[in-house]
């Protein structure tokens, strides 16, 4: 596509072929004219004077113009086909011809006009003069006659001669115009025809009334030009009453078109408007908010962008500031841009900033619009999406989930996956709540990527988040679905450095026949803590365990009571020796004896007791009974050690060692009989108070277990910085390590870290004999689980014990080998605890 410069030179070229073709032409006909002259010469006075009035007439009809600008090119109307004609009609051609080219050039010399101009004026109109000349000469035409027998006989010659020199000016006229003003020829034809149609009547009846004039004395010539002065003057009145009208009719059209709210339709209007508006080559408008250049002209915007990007138009560039009337606000400026010299009148000056004025109150008015459409849609964004995720919050999930139950009959089958992370108030208390922000939006993330796009991601307020499933082709989908959900989440957050884990638990439940989206959700939440209470990742709403779901929902009430009446019971599940069966410790197991629901199980209350308050006397209440049952054992002659489990939120609070080290004083028992159980969280080693908390329990004996060891992914840093003597294997992996490659490997591991760090490893969840000979042949010693015992009240433990098992007071098992029997390890099993070791029958000495 060329460039303007580009296009430019090539007009200049055309325009500049076109004169030349016109002023050779024209020079053509001047010398047959002139040989022609020089043939018959004005031989008497009144034909001198004839040649001197015509030169006089034709000079005074060029000089007298009424002007038109259009766009950088002011376009004159003359008189001169009048004067020519009448020219025509009372002399030769060839006379009329010459003092048309003298007439021309003696006005371009007084108003001093460029030569090309002066070059295509005196070509124009000597090949209209030789035209019209031709025309009455074809016509045998004489002046003056000698009488008119008919008016027609006037009027029908002159009519030729007159319409073949308008149409000649129109023809070599208009293409030069429409090429110097970059428009068409066919626009230029239509262009104030009707003006132009007026303008040729009444010079063709001036034509005829001094020809009449002249039929009388030919002397009178000499007063043609005041005639055709005063005649002129008042159609130039009348042209500017029309230019100006039509000028303020396109102002009101313009400022009326400008009265819309959209910003763009604003800009491009006044653009397109003012481009014709003021005849401008190009229109700019530069905003002030938001650094936008708008440029463009009749044809539509050609640029829109960022102010400050170049523009191909030079010439000349008119501003108009895009102030209000008071000129207290500037929102930018309007530019016209002329490829050529041009300067606007007095009236065209108002007009522009009048336009200008009206632009800027429009322009003000679409920005306020578009202000407060942004504000509207940000608030009702903000109503419906949480602020922190940017996911749907619960009001658009409750709106979005009730047209689309209204709707499940045809867009398939509806259901909702209830997410709440699992110790997620862990991070919030011990790295704060800017790193939980942090991981509230990984999790969103992960959850929006996870989710096809159909589906509604939402966060329902805290650690809480919900999936809409839409259009689901069978229930059995959901599962699958939610499942992709929570492995979104199996890998680690990176947060600041670090490496955060995230567990989840989910609840499904499908679209309920009655209740509304209400009721999806509560049964979502409800299969969420079934989930919970069953330690699954992914529960499905079940109607026979609702009862006992929101049962649970009322225990929180009850605590205060349970705490102040003792209402909390302590079971104990030993850990025995996995080769002689002899318990070696036990640990402590809470359990709620609720006076209505009976035994509960701490899965549905420790929760609420973190959440209460009452965590320290709930605490305190726990370790007293164990240590009560450690004492009796001691008492009885069993010097059993007891496990406890800690609350991470305990290990907070800088009082918990005073509290635990002040129990073991009031119950005369040593720190190394009381095993501190730690749940295996990331959080615990993050925080100094923690590390201060551990630090003095170890120093003062008190003996330390990492539960649950291996189910998270900070394991080896975590034991970098907790002081432990003792790790426990979790019951998942014991439970498949039959059935499991990938479950073996971690027991082995572990063991192998153990012997390593000189830690005892406690196997949990043994509940067979292979699984209790395969831990004990891998190197594991102690295990705990169903196959020694269930747990079970202190002095029922007592009495296991002094039973004993086999009349061997203190186990709870057979042993694995017969007492002598020599049992011969691998130098692997030593080191690894891969190899089966090999049995040897007893030598005797």
């Amino acid at each position: 596509m060329p460039s303007q410069a580009q296009s430019d030179q090539e007009d200049h070229r055309r325009l500049t072929l076109i004169i030349g073709v016109i002023v050779v032409a024209a020079s053509v006909v001047c010398a047959l004219s002139l040989m022609a002259m020089l043939a018959r010469p004005p031989a008497t006075v009144t034909e001198v004077a004839t040649v001197v009035a015509l030169i006089a007439m034709i000079a005074v009809a060029t000089m007298v113009k009424a002007r038109v600008r259009i766009r950088s090119t002011t376009h004159s109307i003359t008189w001169n086909e009048t004067a020519i004609v009448v020219g025509v009609a009372v002399a030769p051609a060839p006379w009329v011809v010459l003092c048309t080219a003298i007439g021309v050039a003696v006005a371009f010399a007084v108003l001093r006009l460029p030569a090309i101009k002066m070059a295509f004026s005196i070509g124009k109109n000597t090949l209209v003069a030789a035209g019209a000349g031709l025309t009455l000469v074809s016509l045998d035409w004489v002046w003056p006659p000698d009488t008119f027998t008919d008016f027609a006989d006037l009027i029908a010659p002159i009519a030729l001669a007159y319409l073949a020199a308008t149409l000649l000016d129109e023809i070599i006229a208009i293409p030069v115009i429409a090429i110097a003003s970059g428009s068409s020829i066919r626009q230029q034809f239509r262009t104030n025809w009707d003006l132009r149609g007026v303008g040729v009547a009444l010079r063709f009846l001036v034509t005829i009334c001094t020809l009449l004039l002249l039929q009388a004395d030919l002397r009178l010539l000499v007063a043609v030009p005041p005639l055709v002065l005063s005649l002129h003057l008042a159609y130039s009145t009348r042209i500017r009453s029309r230019t100006e009208q039509q000028a303020w009719q396109r102002l009101a059209r313009t400022t009326d078109a400008l009265n819309v709210v959209d910003l763009d339709e604003v800009l491009t209007t006044a653009v397109t408007q003012a481009a014709e508006l003021f005849s401008a080559d190009e229109v700019e408008m530069e905003l002030r908010e938001g650094g936008r250049t708008v440029r463009g002209g009749t044809g539509g915007i050609t640029f829109d962008g960022p102010t400050g990007t170049p523009t191909d138009v030079d010439g000349t560039i008119i501003p108009a500031p895009l102030e209000g009337h008071d000129r207290t606000v500037d929102v930018g400026v309007l530019r016209l841009r002329f490829r050529g010299p041009v300067q606007l009148s007095e009236r065209e000056q108002y007009t522009l900033r009048t336009f200008a004025s009206a632009l800027c109150t429009a322009v003000r008015n679409a920005q306020a619009y578009a202000e407060l459409a942004r504000v509207a849609d940000e608030h009702a964004y903000a109503a419906s999406h949480d602020a922190l995720t940017g996911l749907a919050n619960r009001r658009q999930l409750l709106d979005e989930g009730t047209e689309q139950l209204s709707t499940r009959h045809a867009d398939g089958v509806t259901a909702l996956v209830l997410i709440d992370l699992n110790h997620f108030k862990e991070v919030n208390d011990t790295l704060g709540h800017a790193a939980g922000d942090q991981v509230l939006v990984q999790v969103a993330d992960r959850l929006r990527g996870a989710a096809p796009a159909s589906d509604l991601v939402a966060r329902l307020g805290g650690d809480e988040f919900a999936v809409l499933l839409r259009g689901l082709p069978a229930p059995a989908v959901a599962a699958h679905r939610a499942e992709t959900l929570l492995a979104a989440l199996h890998e680690p957050f990176e947060l600041d450095g670090m490496r955060i884990s995230v567990e989840a638990s989910g609840g499904i439940s499908g679209a309920p026949s009655n209740g509304g989206m209400a009721e999806l959700l509560r049964r979502a939440d409800v299969a969420m803590y079934q989930a919970k209470r069953a330690g699954q990742r992914i529960a499905t709403y079940a109607p026979t365990r609702d009862t006992a779901d929101l049962g649970r929902l009322t225990l929180g009430g009850d605590l205060p009571r349970a705490v102040a009446d003792h209402e909390f019971v302590v079971n104990f599940q030993p850990i025995v020796d996995l080769g002689t069966g002899e318990v070696t410790s036990a640990e402590a197991l809470a359990r709620w004896h609720h006076p209505v629901h009976g035994l509960i199980d701490p899965l549905r209350f420790l929760e609420a007791v973190e959440r209460s308050g009452l965590l320290p006397a709930f605490a305190e209440a726990i370790l007293d009974q164990a240590l009560i049952a450690a004492v009796s054992w001691h008492d009885a002659g069993f010097d059993v050690p007891v496990a406890v489990n800690v609350s991470p939120r305990s290990l907070l609070d800088a009082r918990f060692p005073g509290s635990v080290l002040a129990r073991l004083r009031a119950h005369d028992l040593p720190p190394d009989r009381l095993v501190l159980e730690l749940t295996e969280t990331l959080t615990l080693s993050q925080l100094d108070v923690v590390d201060r908390v551990l630090s003095r329990l170890r120093d003062e004996g008190v003996r330390l277990a990492l539960d649950d060891f291996g189910t998270g992914y900070s394991s080896l840093s975590l034991l970098s910085r907790i002081p432990v003597h003792e790790l426990k294997i979790d019951r998942s992996f014991v439970t498949t390590m039959e059935s499991s490659a990938e479950a073996a490997a971690v027991i082995r591991s572990t063991l192998d870290l153990g012997r390593s760090l000189d830690l005892d490893v406690v196997a949990e969840g043994v509940e067979s004999e292979p699984q209790r000979r395969a831990l004990w042949e891998l190197g594991c010693v102690a295990g705990q689980g169903h196959l020694f015992a269930r747990p079970m009240p202190s002095g029922t433990l007592l009495a296991a014990m002094q039973r004993g098992s086999g009349g061997r007071p203190g186990t709870l098992a057979a042993p694995l080998h017969d007492a002598g029997a020599v049992i011969r390890l691998s130098q692997n099993r030593r080191q690894t605890g891969r190899s089966r070791p090999d049995r040897l029958p007893h030598l005797p000495a």
